[in-house]
């Protein structure tokens, strides 16, 4: 008998795969528990087109990181922080900080796990900080850190 797995089944198939197993499996374990359906002309349909919309919206995903890469080429985001003796800041500017900036200044909204920083910035000056948008997609943030 044809299946198709809704969920990833140990051992047999992963979700949203067509695959053959014997009649005695499907109609006592896997179609009583719902891990599978039985693969007929309309769930064969509906899974194509539920492939075909996750495609779109990936593909989507994938304009937008590039769309939001872009943007940040063309920005420069000021980050405000305290200061004690010699210009060092008190702790270090954090990915959330660059985040909320982001947002508050350009409207760009980048979280902050997306964020990478190579080594903490702890002085005031200009940085440059990678953010990873998904997709193979990535951009450089422009960062100026001045006092409070």
């Amino acid at each position: 008998m044809k299946v198709i797995f809704n969920t990833d089944v140990k051992g047999q198939g992963k979700k949203g795969e067509l695959k053959e197993v014997s009649d005695g499996y499907a109609r006592n374990y896997l179609l009583p528990r719902k891990l599978a359906s039985e693969a007929t002309a309309d769930n064969i349909n509906a899974l194509k087109l539920k492939e075909k919309a996750r495609a779109r919206q990936i593909e989507l995903e994938k304009a937008q990181a590039a769309e939001n890469a872009k943007k940040l080429e063309g920005v420069q985001v000021i980050v405000r922080a305290k200061a004690g003796e010699k210009g060092r800041l008190f702790g270090a500017v954090t990915s959330a900080e660059i985040s909320k900036a982001l947002k508050e200044q350009f409207g760009i909204d980048v979280e902050k796990n997306k964020i990478v920083q190579g080594e903490a910035i702890k002085t005031f000056g200009a940085y440059t900080v990678k953010a990873k948008l998904g997709y193979e997609v990535s951009g450089n943030i422009n960062l100026l850190v001045v006092e409070e």
